[in-house]
């Protein structure tokens, strides 16, 4: 392999191991599905299903994992694109947990592993309890192949044993801290938004396996310097903080028909976000009766919604929350600048910039 030397040869990097990272999720899937024929039908639909939740995303995940693997002087793509599936299908299980967890079905603008087995019910002639059961248990079980799958593409990779271990570790640690992150989130729900710990909740629930993670992986693959890594944690902290904090703002404010999500879910399930945090803080009198009967509302509609939208807009709480945001992502960027090498220090401050600019 020739070094990469500069950011731009970096993402070509990136690019063309993503197509290997892509191929190999698409192998596993359909190696997986054929590996018990007496399950049927089913077992491998629900395999196909999840490999299609792969399809529209963006990648993030595999994509830090290779650059840094690459930007710190890795040399060998067979050594990291297994590790850059994994944390890709990691990622495809907390998205699956996580619907069942937020009760949606809809997932990049199309059914999710739930959605998809309600429509295969639709003229099953179930009762409704009975397609709900059905549902659930396909995106629990869904989710539960996925998580062990992580495991399985990084046990099986060619590396030395002291990389393994370091990376299913790694796996390990990520799984706990997001689990303990949707605990805060979904527990939160009976304590007032102000008094919420949402910057905890963030960093653990996406800040951790989305970037902290994949970065530290792959600069363990590279054989970077224990401070090199601390480096690398704290930018991924920092990175993880301000999109969990825009992926909040586009939960309210954003188009559905450019997220794939809905812009009601998360005020109807009352999420504890910054967002939420600052509109309570900062609401008067008459706005926080309002905020308080909508926020957890399950009935919530939108035009509900619209003066919840006002109300964090006109209290200033959207702009404070934004600006927290802004601020953890210059502080990753300064951090990269920095304490990073060329080329992953311009690859990071590059893509800092376009998460902060993202719409969806």
């Amino acid at each position: 392999m020739t070094p990469v030397r500069t950011a731009a040869s970096l993402n070509d990097f990136v690019e063309a191991q993503l197509h290997d990272v892509s191929r190999l999720l698409a192998d596993y899937v359909t190696d997986a599905s054929c590996e018990i024929p007496a399950a049927g039908a089913d077992y491998r639909t629900l395999w196909q299903t999840l490999g299609a939740q792969f399809d529209g995303g963006k990648n993030l995940r595999p994509s830090l994992t290779l650059a840094a693997y690459a930007g710190l002087g890795g040399d060998d793509p067979a050594a990291v694109v297994p590790v850059a599936a994994a944390m890709e299908m990691l990622h495809t299980a907390m998205l699956v947990h996580d619907d069942i967890l937020d009760h949606d079905e809809v997932r990049r603008g199309r059914p999710n592993v739930a959605g998809t087995r309600r429509a295969a019910l639709s003229n099953a002639g179930l009762s409704q309890a009975q397609v709900n059961d059905h549902v659930q248990a396909a995106a629990l079980l869904g989710g539960d192949l996925a998580l062990s799958s992580a495991y399985d593409l990084i046990s099986r990779a060619s590396l030395p044993a002291h990389h393994r271990i370091a990376c299913l570790d790694l796996i390990t640690g990520a799984i706990r801290a997001t689990i303990a992150g949707e605990l805060l989130d979904m527990y939160a729900n009976v304590t007032p938004p102000r008094d919420a710990n949402s910057l905890l909740i963030a960093e653990l629930k996406t800040a951790t396996y989305t970037f902290v993670v994949p970065l530290h992986a792959g600069a363990q693959l590279a054989g970077a310097d224990p401070t090199m890594v601390g480096h690398l944690d704290k930018i991924g902290t920092g990175l993880g903080l301000s999109f969990q904090l825009v992926d909040d703002d586009l939960g309210v404010f954003g188009d559905p028909a450019v997220t794939g999500k809905s812009v009601l879910s998360d005020l109807r399930a009352g999420k504890r976000t910054e967002l939420l945090r600052h509109g309570f803080e900062l609401a008067d009198r008459a706005s926080l009766e309002v905020l308080t009967h909508s926020i957890g509302n399950p009935d919530l509609d939108e035009e509900g919604a619209a003066r919840v939208r006002e109300i964090l807009e006109e209290s200033g709480a959207r702009t404070k929350a934004l600006r927290v945001a802004r601020q953890h992502a210059r502080s990753a960027r300064r951090l990269a600048a920095e304490r990073v090498s060329a080329p992953l220090s311009g690859y990071l401050g590059q893509l800092i910039d376009i998460l902060e600019a993202r719409t969806s």
